[in-house]
């Protein structure tokens, strides 16, 4: 049976589906992601908990992590000691983003978005309530209503000075866990913490459901990776504070955390075989599956597909209709949403999506999630324009780079390594980010020369600003930065004025002043408003992309072969320096340049104007930087 097809919403998975042995005589309720968020947070309510709200998945005054990972991520300040305006007991469904698998992603198991049930108590309650609300919530029937035979915990068997954690068995027990369904692990499996060198850490208790498949040895435990248990659950018990010099202190103030994944609890109640066929995605996938016209099962690649494009644009989507959103760039938070996006928009190519795709599917994520995180309605227009526009940024040069990539590997022979000099081309000339250009080669069964792609990565940056003690010929007054910035535009004007013009128009003469950059080319009349209109919007579509300017020594020749345009060779000598701006630009120049066309953050043509007869002159001024 397939689960997905076009136009029809796809199908919730039932019990059949589940990843277990025929005739296990366990059963659970089926719940959808919203009746699981509220039976959480009415149970905990029922405890005294205050219900606050998810906080921004971009954190705030953290510098040492770039997305919020977990559930006590907001709460760090008030765990180490704080006071929290809503009291001492706390829970929530916090929105969370862990980019570290990016690449593992389109398995059965990996997402890089997900929502986290937690509790906490700020030096309230702790071991003893923790473990008894803990075994109430997953096996009372007004709850999850699960097997108790069918549950294992772990706790901590202890280290060194801190001891084995028989506090936490023995709350199990008086709950009614069998003790042979209680394991004891080391620090690696039952420990969490401190956050950084120093501070509130402790051990943890692990629930788990034991899969109805027989133990893989006489060591069999929810330590190993045979899948016979599933961990859902995790109670943290902060009771000791380390110390600078390694000493790790009870503390007098003790706190719980707990963390709950949505999506993961919900495909284990509904038994399906993944996450990706819970009511979590199933409308995301109708949507893919409308729009390329193929199913998601059939075959393992398509299946693959269909879990990166949904998966990176819900992501996409919760990044960008966040607070706190921010836009594709190539730093920071920006920089691993573009290559989400980036990396949806080609394995949706490949499933053959309409353009505009990745904003059709960002309205179908707003849509389902509007009600519980009101602020994607809110911020809707921005989320889609920017999907439209990454899209069109990328889709552009991506089947050109792909094709380059495909020369590159068959020129390789029995050589089994990207060349880094190859990496390093398909990112200045394609915008292939590194890992890009790994997972392309992973699926050729090839490896990439990291480390040649970061030394040319390095002398890239260093030749952008190459000789700026030099005053360089070509117009400029000086070799500032903004004259490196303005020197740029006109690079990027240049290549305008032909797209729009002609191949005709050629430079004439250029001249910078901090303020401004002229330009001078030949054209035989006035350029119209309508024609400046489309030079300067190229323009800006140039700088929005946001593409590095890149330096190749090389022959006059050869950059000829490559299709640069040298209009003053003579005043070269036999080696002459390139710079490649994307697809968008190929000049001989003597420099110096700005190292990212984003640099220049906006074009403004002031006037156009005769200069003499058939030369042209337009004077332009770029935007200004934070920092200027």
């Amino acid at each position: 049976m397939r689960l997905f097809v076009p136009g029809r919403q796809a199908l919730f998975c039932t019990l059949k589906n589940l990843n277990t042995i025929e005739g296990e005589n366990f059963t659970m309720k089926k719940m959808t992601s919203g009746e699981l968020r509220s039976m959480w947070l009415n149970f905990f309510k029922s405890k005294g908990h205050a219900v606050i709200p998810s906080a921004s998945v971009i954190p705030e005054n953290d510098p040492t992590v770039l997305f919020t990972t977990a559930g006590m991520h907001p709460l760090v300040p008030y765990l180490l000691g704080s006071k929290h305006p809503a009291g001492t007991r706390l829970t929530d469904v916090q929105k969370c983003i862990r980019t570290g698998d990016i690449d593992e992603v389109g398995d059965a198991s990996h997402l890089t978005f997900f929502e986290m049930l937690g509790n906490w108590s700020l030096g309230d309650y702790f071991k003893k309530e923790m473990i008894a609300w803990s075994w109430e919530f997953l096996t009372s029937p007004e709850y999850l209503g699960l097997d108790k035979d069918k549950l294992a915990f772990t706790v901590f068997e202890g280290e060194g000075d801190i001891p084995r954690d028989e506090e936490a068995a023995n709350y199990w027990m008086e709950n009614g866990v069998k003790k042979e369904n209680i394991y004891f692990l080391p620090r690696e499996h039952n420990w969490w913490g401190p956050a950084g060198q120093t501070g509130p850490c402790g051990p943890d208790t692990e629930m788990f459901i034991i899969k109805d498949q027989p133990p893989c040895g006489p060591d069999c435990s929810p330590a190993c990776s045979c899948g016979r248990f599933l961990e859902i659950w995790n109670d943290v018990f902060m009771q000791y504070n380390k110390t600078a010099d390694g000493q790790y202190v009870p503390m007098a103030k003790k706190n719980v955390d707990t963390g709950m994944g949505l999506e993961r609890t919900v495909c284990t109640l509904n038994g399906c075989k993944t996450v990706y066929e819970t009511d979590a995605f199933t409308n995301i996938l109708a949507k893919i599956s409308e729009l390329s016209g193929k199913h998601y099962d059939d075959d393992e690649a398509t299946t693959k597909a269909f879990r990166i494009v949904a998966d990176h644009l819900r992501t996409s989507t919760f990044i960008m209709g966040d607070p706190r959103g921010v836009s594709p760039s190539n730093v920071d938070q920006g920089y691993v949403l573009r290559r989400l996006i980036r990396r949806a928009v080609r394995f949706g190519m490949g499933l053959g999506m309409p353009e505009g795709f990745t904003a059709e599917i960002g309205k179908v994520v707003i849509d389902q999630y509007a009600e519980v995180y009101p602020e994607l309605k809110q911020n809707e227009n921005f989320v889609l324009e920017q999907f439209k526009l990454e899209e069109t940024r990328f889709a552009r040069t991506l089947r050109q780079g792909e094709r380059e990539f495909e020369k590159a590997v068959s020129r390789m022979g029995e050589n089994k390594v990207i060349d880094g000099v190859v990496a390093f081309n398909l990112y200045a000339t394609y915008g292939f980010p590194i890992e890009m250009t790994r997972e392309l080669a992973k699926e050729h069964g090839l490896t990439v020369d990291e480390a040649g792609f970061e030394k040319h990565f390095a002398e890239h940056q260093k030749s952008s600003h190459a000789g700026a003690e030099q005053r360089f010929k070509g117009g400029l007054a000086d070799s500032s930065a903004q004259s490196a910035r303005l020197h740029t535009a006109t690079h990027l004007l240049h290549a305008a004025l032909r797209r729009v013009l002609g191949d005709e128009v050629a430079q004439k003469g250029s001249n910078i002043t901090p303020e401004r950059l002229r330009f001078d080319f030949s054209f035989g009349r006035k350029v119209t408003k309508d024609e400046l209109a489309q030079v300067e919007a190229l323009v800006n579509e140039w700088i929005k992309a946001d593409v590095p300017v890149v330096m190749t020594e090389t022959t006059v020749e050869d950059a000829k072969k490559e299709g640069a345009i040298g209009l003053f060779e003579s005043k070269y000598g036999e080696r002459v320096r390139m710079y490649t701006m994307g697809e968008y630009s190929k000049e001989i120049c003597g420099g110096p340049h700005a190292s990212h066309t984003g640099e220049l953050v906006s074009f403004k043509i002031l006037k156009e104007e005769s200069s003499s007869a058939g030369v042209r002159r337009i004077k332009a001024v770029i935007g200004a930087k934070p920092e200027d």
